[in-house]
């Protein structure tokens, strides 16, 4: 698997993690490829994991080299001193189109793996922004200002509007052009309709903060080309239908 590094020092490396990707191995996956055992084959040295996204959450992630680096760089993600912006495609039409959500976040209960909101919960906030709005879809901007487990897809999900593909906090379906297109016709050359999204809709695309020595990193990475299609369709059936 060729992962792609978005900046490298002596320091640290930071790379685009693909969709479906562990970030470590856990107890339930122990046999799949994890990035940092990838990225330590790569790199034939250990490396240390300072910040964690979701195995189908695609985008920049960074990891330590040395212990120093990792002692300073695991502060500054706790000290929230670490810009994370994420882009993600939504279900339904957002309203307000920015705000701030505040609102604390817990474990269920019951259900393992899967987060709540609930008074009881660690205080997470999330600014979102839309960029692009459609009647039945939009494409946001999302700040992260605390780090809690999915916290930007159960925030969203009190909004109204999950992240698309979310099994555990939307409907989980895949994104099919013929659920937005009227008159849309299979191709000859294919039995069934392939998704254009089949994961989840969720891509951290940028990373911003100061090395130990001052030294300002600005890491980023475009939408993959799964959500692009999406975003792409949307637009086209938009512009089609105001003609």
């Amino acid at each position: 698997m060729q992962i792609e590094t978005l900046y490298e020092d002596n320091d640290l490396i930071i790379v685009n993690k693909p969709a479906g990707l562990l970030v470590i191995p856990d107890r339930f996956n122990a046999d799949l490829p994890s990035l940092n055992k990838l990225l330590e084959t790569k790199l034939k040295q250990h490396i240390f994991v300072v910040h964690r996204l979701d195995r189908d959450t695609s985008g920049v992630i960074c990891f330590a080299k040395t212990e120093q680096a990792h002692k300073y760089l695991s502060q500054l993600f706790q000290e929230h001193k670490v810009v994370k912006l994420y882009a993600g495609l939504v279900s339904g039409k957002v309203m307000p189109e920015q705000g701030r959500i505040e609102a604390a976040i817990a474990e269920h209960p019951v259900a393992k793996g899967k987060m709540i909101i609930t008074k009881k919960g660690k205080p997470s906030i999330t600014d979102y922004r839309v960029t692009d709005q459609w009647p039945l879809h939009a494409l946001v901007q999302f700040q992260i200002h605390t780090g809690r487990t999915h916290q930007i897809r159960v925030h969203m999900q009190s909004l109204g509007n999950p992240i698309v593909c979310d099994e555990i906090y939307g409907d989980g379906k895949p994104f099919f052009l013929s659920a937005i297109k009227r008159k849309y016709r299979l191709s000859a050359k294919h039995e069934t309709e392939r998704p254009l999204l089949n994961r989840l809709a969720l891509h951290a695309y940028r990373l911003q903060f100061f090395k130990e020595d001052g030294k300002e990193i600005i890491a980023e990475a475009n939408l993959p080309k799964d959500i692009l299609a999406c975003v792409n369709q949307l637009n086209k059936l938009t512009a089609n239908n105001n003609q």
